[in-house]
């Protein structure tokens, strides 16, 4: 189940950024600071009462001047922004009153059919709100919340009211066995067609399987005698509305389909190489522990000799350093270049995210990496590693109990993951390592 969406709209310096920043910084206990996805402060994954949520802030909306429909990107933002959201928080200034452009984005905000929260902003006097309430009726919503957001007043009332709108969780209905594979990336590097590829596939066979279809574009099917479901994030952008604010609301889409998914293709453009964009969609792929296959598209674009996919293989790990274990493969959907290999890699990485290893084992072998590598030692205090045990899976996830988890740089946490892998796997799925403080035994 994904995490509800909630949207902040409103026209500029009406404190749009100072609220999403109190929110996630302040009253909000903090799920994800993703790095390379969060940096440009547009949305962020948050909780509110045991209830997660992910807050976009947007733009602010303005029009060319009092006569004009919205003017054209901002109101791509806005409909983009307002069409993912669950909630949205419709943003005024308490200061300036209601001014036309308010009017005029409330109008767009009824016609787009979302529960809305009025929000009136930079509130200094909230006994003396009440009287003055009235004022925003024009906007088309009951019962305004007031709130300061440069001074974190009266935020809690709005997150109450916010969760207010959450849907009950509800119970899971796919078979946990069944692997759910996204197909995520920026628009135009061919998910669609990938999809069409695999579900076009001699081997595959779509299905209806009751139950488990969350939306227009999961796609119960089975292959080799398993069933997948495969979620297409493509459709992102209309072919009238490609501009980098349509291309940034692309990863919100992406977003929900990775936190549904077990194993995610990240689809690359060969002609283009990795940009920002795709760092951004890759990373909270592994921040979410979700299995990753990087699949290069469009590889018969390329002129190649016989060094060509090695020049690209080294690019590619620079560019991702992050997400070195993924394994990578390089297709055409157009001519169907190595689609067949796809799905098993699929089901490869999917065991590999779900593998557990004995305490016993892992204890063995641990042994022999502090032997062969001791733990360094910081103002005369060594590591001390005592032991390890795997804790779970999706991503494996492995806890070492050590005497100070103080003293693991970043560097032996590291050679861990290493041996990790080389011992075991692990190929496709991100490692959690925890270092947990446990008192040495006396004998």
């Amino acid at each position: 189940m994904s995490k509800p969406l909630v949207a902040i709209v409103g026209r500029p310096n009406v404190g749009k950024s100072t609220l999403f920043n109190r929110i996630v910084g302040g009253m909000v206990a903090i799920v994800e600071n993703t790095p390379g996805i969060t940096r440009d402060r547009l949305y962020f994954d948050a909780e509110w009462q045991g209830k997660k949520f992910t807050l976009i802030d947007t733009g602010g909306i303005e029009f060319k001047d009092k006569t004009t429909p919205l003017s054209s990107q901002m109101k791509q933002q806005a409909e983009i922004a307002v069409e993912e959201a669950d909630v949205v928080l419709f943003l005024v200034d308490g200061k300036t009153r209601v001014t036309p452009d308010d009017e005029m984005i409330a109008r767009y905000l009824r016609q787009a059919g979302k529960p809305v929260i009025l929000v009136v902003n930079k509130i200094e006097h909230f006994d003396s709100f009440e009287s003055e309430a009235h004022e925003y009726l024009s906007l088309g919503y009951r019962d305004p919340i007031p709130v300061s957001a440069v001074h974190g007043m009266n935020i809690g009332d709005l997150l109450d009211a916010i969760i207010s709108h959450f849907p009950d969780e509800p119970q899971e209905e796919i078979d946990p066995d069944i692997i759910k594979i996204a197909v995520i990336g920026r628009p135009n590097v061919g998910k669609s067609s990938i999809v069409n590829k695999l579900l076009g596939e001699e081997r595959v066979i779509v299905s209806d399987i009751p139950g488990t279809t969350r939306d227009a574009v999961d796609t119960p099917f089975t292959y080799e005698n398993r069933q997948y479901i495969l979620i297409d994030t493509a459709g992102i952008r209309r072919k009238k509305k490609i501009s980098e604010v349509t291309e940034s609301y692309s990863v919100i889409r992406s977003f929900r389909a990775i936190e549904r998914s077990d194993v995610v293709l990240m689809v690359l453009d060969a002609t283009e190489g990795v940009t920002d964009q795709d760092k951004r969609i890759v990373g909270y792929a592994h921040e979410k522990g979700k299995g990753i296959i990087l699949i290069i598209n469009k590889w018969d674009l390329i002129e190649k000799d016989d060094k060509t996919i090695n020049k690209f293989e080294k690019k590619i790990r620079e560019e991702l350093a992050f997400v070195d274990y993924a394994p990578t493969q390089f297709v055409s959907a157009k001519t169907g270049q190595r689609i067949n290999k796809i799905m098993d890699l699929v089901e490869f990485v999917a065991e590999q995210n779900s593998r557990r290893i004995l305490t016993s084992t892992l204890n063995s072998v641990l042994r022999e990496w502090v032997h062969l590598n001791p733990p360094p030692s910081d103002k005369g205090k060594r590591l001390k590693i005592l032991y390890a045990t795997q804790q779970g899976v999706q991503p494996p996830t492995f806890i070492f109990f050590v005497n100070d988890p103080e003293l693991v740089h970043f560097s032996y946490s590291r050679y861990l993951e290493n041996q990790l892998r080389k011992n075991f796997g692990f190929e496709g799925s991100p490692l959690r390592l925890i270092m947990r403080k446990r008192e040495e035994e006396n004998d």
